[in-house]
């Protein structure tokens, strides 16, 4: 929680955890166009192929590389007018946005492009942004827990959305229990006031806030870094795209890569867009999460290290698969290969910054 923003916007922002984990994410009308210039051509006359893009929340350094492929002018020169439709809790779906036309490409989660097979929705992840998860276990500073398995009979605040995603890898390999379970209604107090007491979060945020409300620097888990690997804060849009207008895929997920690399290296530009469609972000939230996306590896880690941001693996799509299989969150006969395709990533790191 971001102890800076008004009550209701506190909780909209945390609730983003719900949203965005199992195809529960909605879209709010705000919109910022590619084009800033009010002095720039317009899409007709000058060429560029208009695209939106659905975001998973509101406007926050998580979506920086997209809101800086605009600021600063590299979708242009991808051809592409990119428009973003940001995230909130008005609407409806993510999935349903994508596959009524709303919009073009949506950012969306490992999981649930599985799911989405699953349920026979013809949708396909064509780059993966974010090489870890940042959902996070937070505890008390104590000398007693060293490691995630040491939270085993502790309770533990989360959502429902964690009996979906999470919750049953901590209950197969770290032996914890549903009666360690306690509703999470997207505030630290109750977490605060119970030293022996975890909750969930996300690591870019939660932390924060925890730190400015509880004055004390909390213990952080990346459930990432113990065994927890889908691939999140994805590319994803219908499969017929991908088979009429393979290009303009490409175009897209070029741009947006460049953009998250540009995004990291000088993020002012990016910022200004993020604060502009969400003027209740604070500069200090903006460069604590920046800095965590990097302390932990969320976005250059793994195979992208060599083969670029957004880069995927059939290896790693096989082992999400088979974790959801074994803690019973999908069923074995899923054709799970119909929920991504490596055709647009692993270019390499040299390919981006050229």
């Amino acid at each position: 929680m971001n102890p800076f923003l008004p009550s209701s916007a506190t909780i909209n922002r945390l609730t983003r955890r719900n949203f965005i984990q199992y195809s529960s994410i909605y879209i709010a009308s705000s919109l910022i166009a590619a084009c800033t210039n009010n002095n720039q051509p317009s899409t007709k006359s000058s060429g560029l192929e208009k695209v939106t893009f659905g975001t998973n929340w509101i406007a926050q350094a998580e979506h920086g590389g997209f809101y800086q492929a605009i600021a600063t002018g590299i979708y242009k020169d991808y051809g592409l007018d990119v428009t973003i439709k940001m995230g909130g809790p008005q609407v409806g779906s993510g999935t349903q946005l994508l596959m009524g036309g709303a919009v073009d490409f949506f950012m969306g989660y490992g999981i649930d492009a599985i799911n989405a097979i699953a349920q026979g929705i013809p949708k396909i992840t064509v780059a993966a942004i974010f090489q870890k998860d940042p959902w996070c276990l937070i505890a008390h500073p104590n000398t007693a827990i060293k490691t995630l398995a040491d939270l085993k009979g502790k309770p533990i605040y989360v959502s429902a959305s964690a009996n979906i995603t999470y919750w049953p890898l901590l209950e197969a390999k770290y032996g914890f229990t549903d009666d360690q379970k306690r509703p999470y209604n997207f505030n630290p107090a109750p977490f605060l006031t119970d030293k022996n007491s975890a909750q969930q979060g996300y690591v870019t945020s939660e932390p924060f806030a925890i730190e400015k409300q509880g004055g004390f620097e909390p213990l952080v888990f990346l459930l990432a870094d113990y065994g927890y690997q889908p691939y999140a804060t994805t590319i994803e849009t219908k499969k017929e795209l991908v088979d009429k207008n393979p290009e303009l895929v490409q175009r897209f997920v070029d741009a947006s890569i460049k953009g998250w690399y540009s995004y990291l290296e000088n993020p002012q530009p990016g910022n200004q867009l993020i604060k502009k469609d969400n003027p209740e972000m604070t500069d200090e939230q903006l460069a604590y999460s920046i800095q965590k996306l990097n302390e932990y590896k969320i976005i250059i880690s793994d195979i992208g290290e060599e083969q670029g941001i957004g880069a995927m693996s059939n290896e790693r799509w096989k082992s999400l698969f088979d974790s959801m299989v074994d803690t019973n969150i999908s069923q074995p006969n899923v054709n799970y290969q119909q929920a991504y395709t490596l055709q647009f990533v692993n270019k390499g790191v040299g390919y981006y910054k050229k």
